[in-house]
């Protein structure tokens, strides 16, 4: 697909201004920074950077912790959406509580609403995070360039791992110019992985389910194989009791969870009570018979420590691992 260019510091874009007023070299072409351009490829699309971006809107979350890792948080001008506390540590939160949030509304299902008009008011220079009403095409049309997460692009079929969370990793050194940093940083993540897997007790042949329950009873969803759930389960010794599922998320009976009867119970949600999370499982018709309920063995965390891949799911894994690890 054509790739995206765009001149993305408003350092460069003043000069140019100035330039053509004082009757320069208008016309001539602006030069890149050194380094680049950069292209990525992101969700099919090339998206071209010709500087390092200096005005980023979050729109997710998700990139948080590489932005953090990278160092280069402070580039981020406006964020809208959640951001709980559970997921950083207080330098995270510290760097976090001096962004604007710009707003945290969401509809009935959980997405974020927020306008066009607000976030181009911004003047951002790169978008971090697709949402229901602010799509990439409405971004680009505007000449500002847009990243999703790659599990979450549109249509996406790859086989999610942990490898992706340092390749993504990567990514964002060459976009911010901070390859070096990213090569550090998942040097640290993979070490860190390592640790966390010798605590893990892979020869135990316990089995496990990932689910996402409604509050108050209703559709319970589980995650196979498509989801960053199945590699998470497997790196803590368990087996999927949905590894047979090729799907992402599907909804689930709990006549086939009892069918399934996994040893141990995740549950996700995205905010609110985390008891509150776990009733609205534990407090469907017949889930008492379910072996992971009965023995207590039930983990309830936040979402993000599990999708989509990023270094919060290493720090999922790490809770899950301590709760259910071969000491446990």
């Amino acid at each position: 697909m054509k790739a995206t260019r765009l001149a993305v510091t408003a350092t460069m874009s003043t000069l140019a201004l100035l330039v053509a007023a004082c009757g320069g070299a208008a016309d001539e072409p602006a030069t890149a920074a050194p380094g680049y351009p950069v292209t990525v490829t992101n969700c099919g699309v090339e998206v071209t950077f010709d500087a390092a971006p200096e005005r980023v809107v979050l729109l997710k979350s998700a990139a948080v912790p590489y932005l953090h890792a990278l160092g280069v948080l402070d580039r981020v001008t406006a964020r809208a959406g959640q951001y709980p506390s559970e997921y950083y540590d207080a330098e995270t939160l510290a760097e976090l509580d001096r962004i604007p949030l710009l707003t945290d509304k969401t509809d009935t299902s959980g997405h974020l609403q927020i306008s066009k008009e607000v976030v181009i008011s911004q003047q951002p220079d790169l978008v971090l995070g697709e949402v229901d009403n602010l799509s990439r095409d409405t971004l680009t049309a505007v000449d500002i360039p847009l990243l999703e997460e790659p599990a979450m692009c549109p249509d996406n079929t790859a086989t999610p791992s942990f490898d992706d969370i340092y390749r993504q990793l990567e990514t964002y050194g060459r976009v911010f110019g901070r390859e070096t940093e990213a090569a550090t940083a998942v040097d640290a993540l993979r070490q860190r992985m390592a640790k966390i897997q010798a605590g893990a007790s892979a020869a135990s042949g316990r089995t496990a389910a990932v689910l996402y329950p409604t509050v108050g009873g209703g559709t319970t969803y589980a995650y196979g194989t498509a989801s960053m759930a199945h590699p998470q389960l497997e790196a803590a010794g368990f087996r999927n009791v949905f590894g047979d599922t090729p799907e992402r998320v599907f909804e689930v009976t709990v006549e086939e969870l009892l069918g399934r009867n996994p040893d141990v119970l995740i549950l996700l949600y995205s905010d609110g009570d985390p008891a509150a999370v776990e009733q609205g499982l534990t407090g469907l018709p017949g889930a008492e018979k379910l072996n992971a309920v009965r023995d207590g063995n039930v983990l309830t965390q936040l979402f993000n420590f599990t999708e989509p891949p990023t270094p919060l799911s290493i720090d999922g894994l790490e809770r899950i691992v301590q709760r259910f690890g071969a000491d446990s």
